[in-house]
């Protein structure tokens, strides 16, 4: 069975989700935890919501588009990045594709 969302969740990001759970899902009570500000804890939280999306999608089937995503969403990196990456990603796909497809003949 493949790997749960949670399991590949770093070690930050299940503390922070325990720490949420914890602190009865209010975003104050733990935002006076971490010592930050409430919009920044809604803003990590907004990001982490994005990167549970992305890692329990069963549309995505390449581990590399999956990583690059979850990388997005947590604001690592810009979407022209990602769009370049993934571009560049699914070009290779292909040709390695036709180069098996010409080695079959």
């Amino acid at each position: 069975m493949a790997d749960s969302w949670f399991e590949k969740l770093s070690e930050e990001d299940a503390s922070f989700i325990k720490r949420f759970v914890l602190a009865s899902g209010s975003l104050k009570d733990l935002a006076k935890a971490y010592g930050i500000s409430y919009p920044t804890v809604r803003l990590r939280l907004d990001r982490l919501i994005e990167k549970i999306k992305v890692l329990d999608s069963q549309e995505i089937v390449s581990e590399f588009e999956r990583t690059l995503r979850a990388r997005y969403a947590e604001g690592k990196i810009d979407m022209a990045t990602l769009k370049a990456l993934l571009k560049a990603h699914q070009d290779e796909m292909e040709k390695q594709s036709d180069s098996g497809r010409r080695r079959q003949r």
